[in-house]
């Protein structure tokens, strides 16, 4: 029976994804971009990177919550991973409030300019990674190229019972596609995208709300969102 639903639910995701169309993002749980060529992405990615370079997106009291949410569900926090993160706040923040080893990746050449940051494409694992982290934290899952291989990447260099936290925003969904974000899914079908890649080696634990909404950083882009959560994802022990 639940190799039938899973069966289901596969051929229902596969029918909607691979258009970016924006007459599509209103009826399609999900979609993403496809870029001509990996040489593409990389280019996208990293110009965008420069662009924004100025700008930061996380903010400080929504590590504190989710550095305090890890403590309560780990209990002690050794090593972690923060995904695409351009100027590199999020392990700095994450390392200063868990005491703990943490770094970030960033596609673009501009990593080497920011402490703790390596020059990485996320979709990508080195075999010293896996099995070694307690947690992942990622605001950049939206830029990936292929969202499924990206997150079994990143859960297979989690422990154990290890966590993975996603933010996610209705600047995430399929309207927010672009070719700089190439990846867009409602909050009410993400997890059960995580269901069908997972095949039971991860779940979506927890879906929190955010303290704050970085309202001064919308502002300035004259964008608003109804909502920024983080979904947690546990790898299965």
């Amino acid at each position: 029976m639940k190799n039938a639903a899973l069966n289901i639910l596969r051929r229902i995701i596969h029918s909607g994804i691979k258009s970016s169309e924006s007459e599509n993002a209103n009826r399609l749980e999900f979609i993403l971009h496809k870029y001509n060529s990996y040489k593409e992405y990389v280019r996208v990615q990293s110009e965008g990177n420069k662009e924004k370079l100025d700008l930061t997106w996380v903010v400080e009291e929504n590590i504190d919550y989710l550095s305090e949410y890890l403590l309560g569900e780990l209990g002690y926090v050794e090593k972690g991973i923060c995904h695409g993160t351009r100027r590199g706040q999020e392990q700095k923040w994450f390392s200063e409030k868990l005491n703990a080893d943490v770094f970030g990746t960033e596609i673009s050449d501009t990593a080497c300019s920011f402490p703790k940051t390596l020059q990485w494409d996320f979709h990508e694992v080195k075999e010293e990674w896996l099995g070694q982290f307690d947690f992942i934290y990622s605001n950049s899952f939206d830029h990936s190229y292929d969202p499924q291989k990206c997150l079994n990447s990143w859960m297979s260099c989690l422990k154990s019972g290890g966590l993975c936290i996603i933010e996610h925003s209705s600047l995430h969904t399929p309207k927010g596609v672009t070719e700089l974000d190439p990846f867009g899914v409602s909050l009410e079908y993400f997890p059960y995208l995580v269901l069908s890649w997972a095949k039971g080696a991860y779940f979506v634990t927890d879906i929190l709300d955010a303290p704050n909404h970085n309202t001064e950083l919308l502002e300035y882009f004259k964008e608003s969102i109804d909502y920024l959560k983080f979904f947690v994802i546990r790898k299965a022990s």
